[in-house]
């Protein structure tokens, strides 16, 4: 039987403690992260991150402080979502290593995130570029303003990567997305791009079945 929990996780560097949703055995091999979007809930993400993922993986969900990870648009001058940016991929760092001190490698780690939650998640590994078991993007691309240089170094071995997005977008535009996907097949990832006219900004059934292809590797046995 899942388990449902909410835990405090530390975030070195800030003071405020984020709350964190999990869903699923403690001791699970594999685990999903999924990062909710401007104005969303962890509890309301979790529809979508659960049905993605095979029984038995562990599914945690970081609540934004105040439903927003930064208060400005992805593609505003940085300093305009500071200091709340930083302390949002502090966040992302912090969880990614209370899961990988519980035993869990990156290669049996996942991530899932939609809208803000896409463009945190994806600037977040764009900086940590590792080896993972898969990440899905959905309506989302890395943050910084029109003509950011995404100079990321490192290596992800590979890693599935899959963006959808949908055109026009009124939050955001095509042309980053294909930038990001541009970005992470330079780090190595094997990334899947799918654009889809006329869609509103939201996860479509085709983006959760192509997660759950992505992901559905969580669920093997280590």
């Amino acid at each position: 039987m899942s388990s449902t929990s909410v835990f405090k996780l530390d975030v070195p560097g800030h003071s405020a403690k984020i709350e964190v949703l999990s869903i699923g055995p403690d001791n699970a091999t594999g685990v999903l992260i999924g990062v909710h979007g401007r104005g969303g809930r962890a509890e309301d993400f979790a529809s979508v991150a659960t049905r993605v993922v095979p029984d038995g993986v562990r599914v945690l969900l970081p609540q934004a402080p105040g439903q927003t990870w930064y208060p400005k648009s992805f593609m505003a001058s940085t300093s305009e979502n500071q200091p709340d940016l930083d302390r949002a991929l502090a966040t992302l760092d912090a969880l990614a290593e209370k899961v990988r001190a519980s035993g869990v490698s990156n290669e049996r780690i996942g991530w899932i995130g939609f809208s803000q939650g896409a463009c945190l998640t994806l600037e977040h590994l764009a900086r940590n570029p590792a080896r993972y078991a898969g990440v899905v993007g959905v309506c989302g691309g890395l943050i910084g303003p029109e003509g950011t240089a995404f100079d990321h170094q490192g290596d992800t071995e590979g890693t599935p990567v899959y963006l959808g997005g949908v055109d026009p977008d009124p939050h955001v535009a095509w042309s980053r997305i294909e930038a990001t996907a541009g970005v992470f097949e330079r780090l190595g990832a094997r990334v899947t791009l799918e654009r889809t006219p006329g869609a509103p900004h939201t996860v479509l059934p085709l983006h959760a079945d192509r997660a759950a292809s992505i992901l559905g590797s969580l669920g093997d046995a280590s």
